[in-house]
C-alpha cells in the first residue's frame, strides 16, 4: 500500500511538474485579461489605414530643454525624445496593460513567467540601417542597470537578460513574475554601436542614434525641436503602426510662458493646443478665427481613469511628519471656492488614487478588505477601518470658518500655538514652508491657498525656477511641497513601486517620499496578484485607504473634461483612442488646410 502511495504520489507530481513547464508561445500579451486584437488584426481600430502621409505640425512646450537623453540622471530632456527608440512590444491606446509585437515578434514562456525568450524581427533596423540585434536588447539592460535611475535597478535587482543567438533574447527571473517580465517587454532598444562609449546616465548635446518611425533633424537647445518622419521606416506597416505616424515633420516649440504660449497660438505660430486653464477656455477662445471656425475647439468628457493633480507634502520633511498637520492644511484647501471662483465649475475634486475606477475606495470597507488591514491595526490610521474618506468640502465663500478651526484645532494637538497672528512651535520657531513651482505654470490658485493658510498664522513663500532647476531639486528631494500631476492607474499596478515604496525614496515619481512599511507590504501583496482581478479589487480598495486617510498629499481636481483646440487643417479616425489624445494617428488635410490664410496653413 505504502509502495503504491509512493508511486501514485511521485506521479502526481510528475504530472504538476510537468504542467508547470509547458511552454508556450504568444504574439501578444496582457496583464489583465486577454488581448483586444487578436493575431493577423491589420491595424488599431482608432487608426485610419489610408490615412495619407505628409504635412507638418508645430506644438508648443512651457519651459526649456538642455539634452537629448531621456534617461540622463541630470538636466532636462526635449519634448519627443521619449519616442525615439522602438520597443521590444508597444501597448495600444484603446485598451489598458496590453503589449503587441513591435521589434519583437513573438515569445516563449512557461505559464509562470519566470522565464522567456523573445524572437526579434529580422527586419527591424537603427536609422542608419544597421540591424537591430538580441545583442543590442541584452546591452540596454546592463546599461539601464549599471546607469540607468535608481529606480530601475532596484525593480530589477537579480534579473538576467543575455543574447543566446542573433535574433534570439532570452529573460530570467529570480522569481516568476509576469508583472516584471511584461514591464521588461516595453524596454527600449538602444544601439550598442552607440552608446558602448558613451555614459548613459549623462546629458547628451546632440542627437543620437536611435530607431523609432521620426528622427531628429534640426535643433536650437532650449528654443526648438524638429522631428522628420523616416521615409524607409522598417516598422510602418506592422499593424500596430500602420495609419499612424503620418506627419512629415512634428516641430516643438519653447515658451517660457504659458500665457505667451497661448497668444502665440492665437496668432498661428503653432497648431494644437490642450488647455489646462478652464477660465481660458470659457473667456479667451474667442474672436474671427474661432468664428469663422478656423479654429476648431473640442471638450471630450472624461469617462475613464483619468491624470489628476494633488499637492505633495514631502513627507521627509519634519515640519510635515504628523499627520495631523497634513490634515489642518488639506483643510485650508478651499476647492469649492476656487472651483467656482477661478475655474468655472469645471473641475471635480480628487478623492482617491484610482480615480474613475473600481478600485476606488469610495464606500466603507467590506469583510475583505477589513481582513487584509487587520494586521496593520495600530499602524495605520483607525478611520481606515470604519469610515469613508472624503476630501473636506467648504461652503464655498472664500473664507470657510469651520475648516479652519478645525484645522486650527488639529495644528495645537500637534504641538503647534498661534501667538501673535503666527503659528509657532514648542520653541517660537514659526510655521514657514516653500511651494516650488515650475515657471510659467498657472498659479491662480497658489495665492487664494496662501491666503487661506496666513489666516492660520502659517506663511508659504512662493519659488518659481525654470524647468531644468525644477527637475533637479525633484531628483533631489529639495522642496518642501510641489504640485504632483498623478498619472491615471486604471489598476494596480507597478507603477505603485515607484511613486510609494520606500526603495525609491529618491525616484522623482516619489513625490510624496514616503517611507511606510504598511505601504510597502500592501504593495508587495498587489505586485504579487497582478492579473487576479479578484485579489487586486479588495487589495487596491484597501491601499487607497490607508494612502488617503494618511494625508500624504493634498488632493486638489482633475478635469470634468479634456478641452483641445486646432488650427482646422488636420482630420483624424471617426474612432478615438479612449486613453490618449492620439496625435499620432491625425493626419494633414490639404483640402481644410487651403481654406485658410496662407501664413497659417
Amino acid at each position: 500500500m505504502l509502495l503504491r502511495l509512493l508511486i501514485l504520489t511521485f506521479f502526481v507530481g510528475a504530472s504538476l511538474s510537468a504542467q508547470a513547464d509547458i511552454i508556450r508561445e504568444s504574439y501578444a500579451f496582457s496583464e489583465l485579461g486577454k488581448p483586444k486584437y487578436e493575431a493577423g488584426f491589420n491595424h488599431y481600430d482608432y487608426a485610419n489605414p489610408a490615412a495619407p502621409k505628409g504635412g507638418k505640425i508645430t506644438l508648443a512646450v512651457v519651459g526649456n530643454y538642455d539634452n537629448f537623453n531621456l534617461y540622463a540622471s541630470r538636466g532636462n530632456p526635449g519634448s519627443g525624445t521619449d519616442k525615439l527608440y522602438d520597443t521590444l512590444f508597444t501597448t495600444s491606446d484603446d485598451e489598458i496593460g496590453s503589449y503587441y509585437p513591435l521589434i519583437a515578434e513573438y515569445a516563449r514562456y512557461p505559464a509562470d513567467f519566470k522565464w522567456a525568450e523573445i524572437t526579434l524581427n529580422p527586419q527591424a533596423r537603427f536609422h542608419d540601417g544597421t540591424p537591430i540585434t538580441a545583442q543590442d536588447v541584452a546591452f540596454t539592460f546592463e546599461k539601464f542597470m549599471t546607469e540607468g535611475v535608481p529606480a530601475f535597478r532596484v525593480v530589477y535587482k537579480g534579473v538576467k537578460v543575455k543574447a543566446i543567438s542573433r535574433l534570439t533574447v532570452r529573460i530570467e527571473l529570480p522569481k516568476a513574475d509576469k508583472s516584471q517580465m511584461l514591464g521588461l517587454f516595453s524596454l527600449p532598444v538602444l544601439a550598442e554601436k552607440f552608446w558602448h562609449n558613451r555614459k548613459f546616465n549623462e546629458p547628451l548635446g546632440y542627437p543620437p542614434l536611435s530607431s523609432g518611425p521620426y528622427r531628429i533633424s534640426a535643433y536650437k537647445i532650449g528654443q526648438y525641436i524638429t522631428y522628420s518622419r523616416v521615409q524607409d521606416y522598417w516598422a510602418a506597416n506592422l499593424p500596430v503602426n500602420k495609419g499612424r505616424f503620418n506627419f512629415d515633420t512634428i516641430r516643438y516649440d519653447y515658451y517660457l510662458d504659458d500665457n505667451v504660449a497661448f497668444e502665440a497660438f492665437k496668432a498661428g505660430a503653432f497648431d494644437f493646443r490642450a488647455e489646462g486653464s478652464a477660465k481660458n477656455w470659457a473667456t479667451q477662445y474667442r474672436g474671427d478665427s474661432f468664428e469663422r471656425q478656423q479654429i476648431v475647439k473640442e471638450a471630450r468628457p472624461n469617462q475613464v481613469t483619468t491624470d489628476a493633480v494633488w499637492l505633495a507634502f514631502n513627507n521627509e520633511k519634519p515640519l510635515f511628519s504628523d499627520r495631523r498637520v497634513r490634515q489642518a492644511l488639506t483643510l485650508a484647501f478651499d476647492f469649492e471656492w476656487m472651483n467656482k471662483a477661478l475655474f468655472y465649475g469645471s473641475y471635480k475634486r480628487s478623492s482617491s488614487y484610482f480615480q474613475n475606477t473600481e478600485y476606488a475606495a469610495r464606500d466603507y470597507p467590506d469583510a475583505a478588505e477589513l481582513e487584509i488591514l487587520a494586521p496593520y491595526k495600530g499602524k495605520i490610521p483607525d478611520e481606515a477601518f470604519s469610515e469613508r474618506f472624503q476630501p473636506p468640502v467648504s461652503d464655498g465663500s472664500g473664507y470657510d470658518r469651520g475648516n479652519l478651526l478645525r484645522a486650527l484645532s488639529l495644528l495645537q494637538q500637534a504641538g503647534w500655538q498661534l501667538k501673535n497672528r503666527q503659528l509657532v512651535d514648542a520653541a517660537g520657531k514659526p510655521f514657514r514652508f516653500e511651494l516650488l513651482v515650475r515657471s510659467g505654470s498657472a498659479l491662480n490658485w497658489v495665492l487664494p491657498f496662501q491666503h487661506s493658510l496666513k489666516r492660520l498664522g502659517i506663511t508659504m513663500e512662493i519659488r518659481q525656477v525654470d524647468s531644468s532647476q525644477y527637475l533637479r531639486r525633484l531628483r533631489q528631494g529639495d522642496y518642501d511641497m510641489v504640485p504632483s500631476n498623478y498619472y491615471a492607474m486604471p489598476w494596480p499596478n507597478g507603477s505603485l513601486r515607484q511613486i510609494w515604496q520606500s526603495p525609491f525614496i529618491d525616484s522623482s515619481w516619489n513625490q510624496a517620499r514616503v517611507k511606510n512599511p504598511v505601504l510597502d507590504a500592501l504593495i508587495d501583496r498587489i505586485m504579487a496578484h497582478q492579473g487576479d482581478k479578484a485579489a487586486l479589487l479588495p487589495l487596491g480598495r484597501a491601499l487607497d485607504r490607508v494612502l488617503l486617510w494618511n494625508y500624504y498629499r493634498i488632493p486638489m481636481w482633475y478635469s470634468a473634461n479634456d478641452r483641445y483646440a486646432w488650427w482646422n487643417k488636420f482630420s483624424h479616425p471617426a474612432i478615438a483612442p479612449a486613453y490618449a489624445v492620439g496625435l499620432e494617428n491625425w493626419w494633414y488635410d490639404v483640402n481644410k488646410a487651403a481654406k485658410l490664410p496662407a501664413q497659417r496653413r
